[in-house]
């Protein structure tokens, strides 16, 4: 039989068609879907990458709970205007251990993925707390509160180990550790030995808004920003191969 006639099969056959549709589909969603399981197949591994620590994760926590995602994309795409913009585009590993992902679309505000170590402390805790005082054009709300409010660390080993679950590599003692670790993170002068030795030497640990009383949910939200786009070192990427394509560049 030849092509057209096996067409016309399955024209003429309405539940032969049907059932040859739902075949392929299911194939298709097969091929698909099964590679995602296994995540070593589907992002490249990159060498600095780490979990986040818990003080930042308190900190992702709350971006995640202002919707800071609704304004600030964390995603640069692999354009030249992109690229010269922002920095060096998006990695999928950068983003392994985010539960949920900060991938997105939509920016009032600027790109968020490599603002670590842009901006001082001092800055973030300004901009937080009067916007329109370091930038006179933002429309963004103030969230001073964030400097009244203590950081809810008493269940933070409850998450990481939560996160475990999902596929990111905590240990059995940086979840023991985890509330420690989270305030020895925000204070000046910590003996922080242990919380290097547990998540590498590139933590910063400091007081980051300022305030030495408690660890404020500023703390953590700042810390969690410092971190964003510094873990790894893309001197080891070949910089020079930027697309040629140039799109419209985004707010």
């Amino acid at each position: 039989m030849s092509i057209l006639g096996r067409h016309k099969f399955f024209e003429r056959n309405s539940i032969y068609m049907l059932i040859g549709i739902i075949v392929t589909v299911l194939i298709g969603g097969i091929v698909e879907i099964v590679p995602l399981f296994r995540m070593e197949t589907v992002i490249e591994p990159v060498k600095g990458v780490r979990p986040y620590t818990p003080l930042e994760l308190a900190g992702f926590n709350i971006y995640v709970r202002e919707g800071c995602y609704n304004c600030h994309s964390q995603q640069i795409r692999p354009l030249r205007d992109e690229v010269a913009r922002y920095g060096h585009y998006s990695l999928a590993a950068e983003s392994m251990y985010d539960h949920p992902f900060q991938w997105g679309s939509k920016r009032t505000g600027p790109d968020l993925s490599r603002v670590g170590g842009k901006y001082s402390d001092a800055w973030h805790v300004a901009h937080m707390s009067d916007p329109r005082s370091v930038v006179p054009e933002s429309i963004m709300p103030t969230y001073s509160f964030l400097n009244r409010q203590a950081a809810d660390l008493r269940r933070i080993d409850k998450h990481l180990k939560a996160l475990r679950l999902a596929g990111v590599p905590y240990s059995d003692e940086q979840i023991k550790e985890a509330y420690n670790d989270a305030v020895t993170q925000a204070t000046d002068g910590a003996d922080a030995a242990g919380l290097l030795a547990r998540y590498g030497d590139k933590i910063n640990v400091r007081n980051f808004d300022g305030n030495p009383k408690m660890v404020s949910e500023m703390d953590a939200l700042i810390a969690y920003m410092q971190v964003l786009g510094t873990m790894v070192d893309f001197t080891s990427y070949d910089q020079t191969a930027l697309p040629t394509k140039t799109a419209e560049a985004q707010p």
